[in-house]
């Protein structure tokens, strides 16, 4: 197949694209490198750096489309929520338009936050708003269409930027600093963490059946540690400190996937494999 994969310069894209190519599909990436590394890049993967918006002046014909290019973090989408709009909402308009006059089957990256008030910070709307115009364009204009649930995803290649990482990636970036790891608010908020391997997994596994979702597929490992369970973790690791810091906008008291239908439907299975993934960091 040819697959094009937004964001394929990203975290969860690069790892996605290895398991792309090892199956023998042939793969384009459209990045704009905002967050996305260079060095990232694969051998035998074709990569345009583009806006997410400029994907209409892509030509050629594909079969798939994983859509993973977004504005992906909580807190620096307060900072600039225009920017965030046009990525995640304009930007996934873009890319039904392109798919319905090609006719591809798209695979939309989604967010866990959907199952809170979406209101909570300007992350959450627009994620939400994305799925909202990918259900139009599968209903009204009969696209193929799956959307993915994606909780917090952690592994190889995540990002380690103070900016745009995730809890793990800044206290590893922390840890090589020798600096406190930041803790907001009391620390016993919930995250379901999964690995990137698990998300590839049931992210090909969905792109490449024939196998439609009434709503969502729910990509979470079904279990959940407090924050001050994960810094426990690093604490045996590396021996490092804890800095509680004061709440946040938009932090939620707990993530966790209580849905089974990618078990069910796909035979898709997840292990937790969190604690060691730190130890052995």
């Amino acid at each position: 197949m040819k697959i094009l994969v937004t964001g394929g310069a990203g975290f969860i894209g690069t790892n996605l694209i290895k398991k792309l190519v090892k199956e023998g599909h042939q793969v384009l990436s459209l990045d704009d490198y905002s967050t996305g590394k260079k060095g990232n890049q694969i051998e035998g993967v074709t990569y345009w750096k583009g806006d997410i918006e400029t994907i209409e002046y892509l030509t050629g014909d594909y079969d798939l489309c994983y859509h993973l290019a977004a504005q992906s973090r909580v807190q620096p989408s307060f900072n600039n929520p225009t920017e965030s709009f046009r990525i995640n909402v304009k930007g996934t308009q873009s890319v039904m338009e392109w798919a319905r006059a090609k006719n591809v089957k798209v695979i939309y990256a989604g967010s866990s936050s959907k199952h809170h008030d979406p209101s909570d910070s300007p992350y959450a709307m627009y994620k939400y708003l994305g799925e909202e115009v990918c259900k139009l364009y599968k209903k009204t204009y009969d696209l193929d269409v799956e959307i993915c649930r994606f909780y917090n995803v952690y592994g190889p290649g995540e990002s380690l930027s103070e900016k745009y990482g995730s809890v793990i990636g800044i206290w590893r970036t922390k840890v090589k600093k020798n600096q406190p790891l930041p803790i907001v608010g009391d620390g016993e908020q919930r995250r379901d963490f999964i690995h990137v391997d698990d998300i590839v997994e049931g992210l090909y596994r969905i792109g490449l059946v024939d196998n439609k979702h009434e709503d969502a597929w729910e990509l979470g490992s079904g279990v959940n540690y407090s924050v001050n369970e994960l810094y426990n973790f690093f604490n045996e690791r590396f021996g490092c400190k804890a800095n509680y810091i004061p709440e946040q906008k938009g932090n939620y008291r707990e993530t966790l996937n209580k849905n089974t239908d990618a078990k069910e439907r796909l035979g898709w299975n997840t292990e937790d494999k969190l604690k060691d993934y730190i130890l052995n960091l």
